[in-house]
């Protein structure tokens, strides 16, 4: 079986992507697994890490908004375009793949659409509750449709074909021990809060988490504060703890990156985070508490309402950027240790939604499309 997957853009299209890759290779131990995408995108340094080969398309997302250099990106997304058919047809023609599948970002488009054309097997999967413009263009045409949300698959067109199947995890998530892990950190009677804003930091997450951890150590809660700031906020929360007179130390660890998400994940109590398709399945399938506070700047603002499913759900509290100040959060955090019992009532309703079977839903459905052509 070769297989060829087109994803990029950001790590919810990419890790996803990884995942499938990771177990179709496991269920067929023979099989060639091909990734299509961006040399310059984030696909190549994690896919190239991952041992897989890698098929280099560029492709260019349009600019809405029109100001000079937005002009200047269109015109060079345009020239990309016109130059993605003869080399996605060089990439089919060299891989010959039995199966194609589109984990999002816009270099799937090109891919799967050509494979839809050729007669060969194609898949998407949508990680969001609010779909991306790719993937409602490319449902009709391909062989199956995998949504991770149920209120996507109307909005992808195709509900005939469209299965369910939640958001892939990493494997190592369903394997940790919660006690084992809070040991490891220290963590005792305390609660435990994790708050990141992905790997290149979110300004305004920084800055409101700099003024919790303020009012933490003012305070004297009883807390253990893990915090990743970013590569862009390591310097910019340095000067935020100067200037709010906190320091970490037993109560507060500050780190650029979290390389043990986890672990990390399963010592929390309360985690607050961008809403990312990503970062909410591991939410889910570990059954945290959390804060969700949507990244404004994404398309078709899928964020905002993936982290809205959750709150429906009881699982967490969204905060919109737009709302979003220090006493805002102070308050809410506040308001959920207040209430004995509640974060962890949360954390349940959060795994109610999880989907830990994902990566073998998908996996058998497309050994089945593969073995049967159907």
């Amino acid at each position: 079986m070769r297989v060829l997957i087109a994803a990029g853009g950001t790590a919810g299209h990419i890790n996803p992507a990884l995942a499938i890759a990771g177990a179709l290779k496991q269920a067929d131990p023979t099989a060639e697994i091909h990734f299509a995408g961006r040399r310059e995108g984030m696909e190549y340094g994690l896919v190239t890490r991952a041992g897989y080969p890698f098929h280099h398309i560029e492709i260019n997302g349009f600019q809405r908004r029109l100001t000079p250099e937005n002009i200047r990106r269109n015109l060079v997304a345009i020239y990309h375009l016109a130059l993605s058919g003869p080399r996605t047809k060089a990439i089919l023609r060299e891989v010959r793949p039995d199966l194609v599948i589109g984990c999002g970002g816009y270099v799937s488009g090109p891919v799967v659409r050509a494979a839809a054309r050729q007669g060969i097997k194609t898949a998407i999967h949508e990680q969001n509750a609010f779909p991306g413009v790719t993937n409602k263009l490319l449902a009709r045409d391909v062989d199956v449709v995998f949504a991770a949300s149920a209120d996507a698959v109307e909005k992808l067109g195709a509900p005939d074909k469209t299965l369910v199947v939640g958001n892939p995890v990493r494997p190592e998530l369903l394997s940790q021990d919660r006690a084992a892990a809070r040991g490891r950190i220290g963590a005792g009677d305390r609660t435990v809060i994790l708050s990141f804003g992905g790997s290149l930091g979110a300004r305004r997450i920084n800055e409101v988490v700099a003024s919790l951890c303020g009012w933490e150590q003012r305070t004297h809660q009883n807390i253990q504060h893990l915090h990743a700031t970013g590569s862009r906020g390591v310097q910019l929360f340095r000067d935020l703890a100067r200037q709010e007179g906190f320091a970490p130390g037993p109560g507060l660890v500050v780190q650029e990156y979290i390389n043990n998400m986890p672990e990390l994940l399963a010592a929390a109590d309360l985690v607050i985070a961008r809403s990312g398709a990503l970062t909410l399945a591991e939410l889910e399938v570990m059954g945290r508490a959390s804060i969700l506070i949507p990244s404004p700047n994404v398309a078709e603002n899928h964020q905002y309402y993936n982290a809205m499913e959750l709150q429906k759900a009881g699982a967490a509290v969204v905060i919109e950027e737009k709302d979003l100040t220090a006493e805002k959060l102070i308050e809410t955090v506040q308001q959920l240790l207040a209430e004995p019992g509640r974060l962890a009532e949360m954390g349940r309703c959060a795994r109610k939604l999880a989907v830990p079977d994902s990566l073998d839903r998908i996996t058998a459905r497309l050994l089945t499309l593969v073995e049967t052509g159907r």
